[in-house]
């Protein structure tokens, strides 16, 4: 009975040794495969860069002349971006001087005519103001009435007033009469009116005096009415010179 359980127990030893010797063969082999296929991997990954010809000095230059030309059209562009944006800001900057300059030139244009037409005006009411009406005479006299007087004495605040103007007196007469004596009493109706002025206080060097006589008359009728227009004296005025 005991020779029947050891070899029972022989035969399962036995039999226990025979799976753990399978079961490490299954593993190594498990293993060897795996390993392979691990290299075969390696093998083929490295296969195209083993397999690539190296460069040659020939390949290296025409590479190196490749990037070197890319990088001169690079330069090149950005070159003639500057030389455009060059010339942008250049028409820019000579549009704003130009517009500047006719701004500037309109500006002193306008204001030159500003000052034209304001010296123009000035000018104009200077001489509406110093302007005195003639005066009137009595036949064949020279003496100045009333009215006269004191049409002279506001027309002489003006010439006070502007001491650069002067004045021509002009006596005139009717027809009637002769011509010679026509000259004198129009030179007298000046004379009297010049001196009224200077008596005023208007320099005597301001005051020039003419007689037309008969020959410049303001009324060709021949008549009283118009007789009595023509009896006068004329006040002319002289701006000064610039």
């Amino acid at each position: 009975m005991k020779r029947s359980w050891r070899s029972v127990g022989l035969v399962a030893l036995v039999l226990s040794l025979s799976v753990l010797w399978m079961t490490g063969c299954a593993k190594k082999a498990t293993l060897q495969e795996g390993s392979m296929v691990t290299q075969e991997k390696k093998a083929e990954v490295r296969a195209p860069a083993e397999m690539a010809p190296a460069p040659t000095p020939e390949s290296r230059a025409v590479r190196d002349r490749a990037v070197q030309d890319q990088a001169l059209r690079d330069q090149a562009l950005r070159e003639q971006a500057l030389r455009e944006q060059a010339l942008r800001d250049q028409a820019a900057r000579e549009a704003a001087e130009r517009a500047a300059r006719e701004a500037a030139e309109k500006a002193a244009k306008d204001a030159a005519d500003r000052a034209k037409m304001e010296a123009k005006e000035r000018a104009a009411a200077i001489l509406k103001e110093l302007q005195i009406p003639d005066i009137r005479f009595d036949f064949d006299k020279y003496n100045l009435k009333p009215e006269a007087q004191e049409a002279l004495k506001k027309g002489a605040a003006a010439y006070l007033k502007y001491r650069d103007y002067k004045l021509v007196v002009e006596g005139h007469c009717d027809e009637r009469g002769t011509a010679e004596y026509n000259l004198a009493l129009g030179e007298k109706r000046a004379t009297e009116a010049a001196k009224y002025l200077a008596d005023l206080g208007i320099e005597k060097e301001r005051i020039k005096t003419i007689s037309y006589g008969k020959e410049m008359p303001l009324d060709k009728g021949q008549n009283e009415e118009a007789w009595a227009k023509n009896r006068r004296a004329h006040f002319v005025i002289f701006p000064p010179v610039k």
